[in-house]
Formats: structure tokens, C-alpha cells, sequence
């Protein structure tokens, strides 16, 4: 079984929960394994409720008492413990361990020093451990074994901190999302939240449109605000792995033909293309009429940004006409992973057939920032890294 979670308006924990628990997680099966774990102190409340005239399900993590036990859970070794001595499967406790290990590192990187001597301001506390180990069990329940999802949408503004008035995405979500696609669509407002980040950068082995699958449920989860400009929902979608993954893409390819542009010009266009949302842009020497040697600039793009790509083209470039026409693509399905390596935590870029890696290659700019630290030969981490995969 394969999930599908559509991060149109952002991605948290409660609407990871939420949208589990619409898609078939019973709300009783998930309260008595969140009781495997030592913390106390807190209610789950699941109700429906309607975003922008869509019905959703909310799940709230309501604390009782003064805080509730676990409030004072911020540091790295008190949550570790905590998990250990928990009685959940061993799988659910590695994957949790994993998931608040990043976050700590996250914080770190943001805030220099060890993750094991950082303070969490906002994470640590009861809700954020219900959040994340509520999402594991759930998808544990449902008896999902690959997570899959879209783009992430990240919203805008700023969000009151511990650390004060942060811009949004909060700095934390930066680090956690390094190699992940992300966009926002302007909502004044944080849409994807760390807990998000963490368990959907964690979870998912691939990131884009919705995966070669036969569906056989779909959840709504709830955000805390309702939206004029879009339902504040996250939508999961779970059923069967039809041939493991969506192999067969249909692309738009944009051609054009060039022999008297200043060269100088050519990484100016490039860049405004990427921006426009360009897959990939690439040039050709070609040799026109008459002898004349020439550029040919390719685009590949979705249908949706053809126009605006065309039109680049057209403005900014010497060409006075292009030519484009649809194409099939076979293509594996890219994921990001991370790494403990003798140097430490690197990601890696994966692409799979079906279940089956095919291939793995060091983040570049991970690799980058390691030889600079310890002052070795870029190709000697490269080839580190790599001889581990």
C-alpha cells in the first residue's frame, strides 16, 4: 500500500492526523497505542469541521492539567529516553527517534552548537509527541508501506516564535526541506510547520504528482485557520502500487533556433526559463543555412507554463518564432534521503524502479560544505560518501 499526501495548503502534524484519521485510522485504535508511550496528560478531540466549504477532519491534542506531563520534554536526551522506554513496535520507535533527531539537528544548524545541547521552543512538548508518533501509527494502522507527496506549500508572512517574530517558513523548515520542491501561493500565513517538515521529509521517497496507483481511500485533514484563498485542508490519498511507481510522464517541449544572439545572453534566458518553472533547459550547437553556426535552446515544461516560457522566449531572445509539441517520458521516481556518514549527515539523491533503488549520488552541496569544513578534496568526500551507498 502507497500514500499520496497533497500539500497544497502546507503540511502539520494535527492535519496528518486528521487526514489518516478520515481515511479509515480509528480514532479509538490510535488513542490506546499513543497510551504505549510513556506521557500523560492530554486528550485527543477528532471532530468535523468545514475549510472553505470542504468538510475535514480535525484532530486536536488538547493538554489538561497545568501543561500536562511532558511539557518540560525540550531536550534531546529526555525525549530519546522517552521514546526508548516507550512499548511501541521497534519499527515506530526507530522511525520516531529518526524524526526528533532531525529536528534537533535542524535546530542546531539554525542556532549553532550539538543537537544534543539544544533547547526546543516550540517542539518537544506533548502535542508535538502525540503529532508525530500519532502519524506513524497511523500510517502503521492503514498499512502503508511507501509515503509519497507533492510539492510543498509554505505559505508566507511571519510566525510568532520563542525565539520571536520569525519569517516565514521558519528557519528550522528551511533546513529540514533542503532538496525538497517547495512554492507558496502567498497565504499570509505558516502552512508548512517544522513537525510537518520533519515527518513528510522523513517519511516520503519521492516528491511530486500523484504516483501510478489504483486508490482505495481518501482522507481530509484540517488546518487550524480557515481561508478566504484556498480550503486550509491536506489531502491523503492511500490504495495499491501499480507497477511500484509512475514511471510515464507527458512533458511539453519548447525548440527554438538562434545563430545572432550575443552569447553573453544565453545565461541570463536560462535562468529566467528555471524561474518560470522550466523541468530543464538545455543548449544545442547546431549548424543553420548556408553554413552558419547556431544555438538550439530546448524546453522542457508542464503544459500549464508553456505560455510563459514561450513568451520568454520570444522577449527575450533574437528568435522570431518557436515551434513545441507534447512528449511521453519514462522517468524513476526521485526521492532524498540522509545519511550518517563518517563526516555526518549527508543527503542523498535516490531514484527508484517500482520498490528498488536504481541509483544513489551525494547531495552536491552537502559534499561542498564538508570539504570545506575539514579542509579535504571535494572528490575525496564525493567518493567517501558514495562508496557507502
Amino acid at each position: 500500500m502507497i500514500a499520496y499526501f497533497d500539500c497544497f495548503s502546507g503540511i502539520s502534524g494535527d492535519m496528518i492526523l486528521g487526514a489518516l484519521v478520515d481515511a479509515g485510522v480509528p480514532p479509538e485504535k490510535l488513542g490506546k497505542e499513543l497510551l504505549r508511550l510513556p506521557v500523560k496528560g492530554y486528550k485527543l478531540n477528532v471532530g468535523k469541521v468545514k475549510r472553505a466549504g470542504f468538510s475535514a477532519t480535525k484532530v486536536d491534542v488538547e493538554i489538561q492539567g497545568a501543561g500536562g506531563r511532558g511539557q518540560e520534554l525540550r531536550k534531546w536526551k529526555d525525549i530519546e529516553k522517552l521514546i526508548k522506554i516507550s512499548s511501541l513496535s521497534e519499527p515506530v520507535r526507530q522511525k520516531g527517534l529518526s524524526i526528533f533527531k532531525r529536528l534537533f539537528e535542524a535546530e542546531a544548524e539554525v542556532h549553532g552548537g550539538r543537537h544534543d545541547r539544544i533547547h526546543l521552543h516550540e517542539l518537544g512538548a506533548v502535542d508535538c509527541i502525540v503529532d508525530i508518533f500519532g502519524a506513524l501509527i497511523g500510517l502503521d494502522i492503514l498499512g502503508i508501506d511507501s509515503v509519497y507527496s507533492s510539492a510543498l506549500n509554505l505559505g508566507s508572512g511571519t510566525v510568532k516564535t520563542g525565539h520571536g517574530l520569525l519569517p516565514v517558513p521558519a528557519p528550522a523548515t528551511v533546513e529540514l526541506l533542503k532538496g525538497i520542491p517547495v512554492y507558496s501561493s502567498g497565504v499570509p500565513f505558516e502552512l508548512t510547520t517544522p513537525t510537518g517538515a520533519a515527518l513528510i521529509s522523513s517519511l516520503a521517497v519521492g516528491f511530486g504528482s500523484v504516483p501510478h496507483m489504483n486508490i482505495s481511500a481518501t482522507g481530509t485533514g484540517a488546518g487550524n485557520k480557515n481561508f478566504k484563498e484556498q480550503p486550509n485542508i491536506l489531502r491523503l490519498l492511500t490504495g495499491s502500487d501499480m507497477h511500484g511507481t509512475r514511471t510515464l510522464d507527458g512533458v511539453t517541449i519548447i525548440e527554438t533556433n538562434i545563430d545572432d544572439m550575443n552569447p553573453q545572453v544565453y545565461e541570463y534566458v536560462l535562468e529566467k526559463m528555471f524561474e518560470a518553472g522550466a523541468l530543464d533547459v538545455f543548449l544545442t550547437q547546431i549548424i543553420m543555412k548556408k553554413g552558419r553556426p547556431g544555438i538550439k535552446i530546448t524546453i522542457l515544461c508542464s503544459e500549464d507554463k508553456k505560455d510563459n516560457l514561450v513568451n520568454i522566449v520570444l522577449k527575450e531572445t533574437t528568435s522570431i518564432g518557436v515551434r513545441f509539441y507534447r512528449a511521453d517520458r519514462k522517468i524513476l521516481q526521485r526521492g532524498i534521503k540522509s545519511k550518517n556518514t563518517e563526516y555526518g549527515r549527508v543527503r542523498v539523491k535516490t531514484s527508484r524502479l517500482g520498490k528498488e533503488i536504481q541509483k544513489a549520488s551525494p547531495e552536491y552541496e552537502d559534499c561542498k560544505k564538508i570539504a570545506k569544513k575539514f579542509n579535504i578534496p571535494l572528490i575525496e568526500v564525493i567518493k567517501t560518501v558514495a562508496g557507502g551507498l
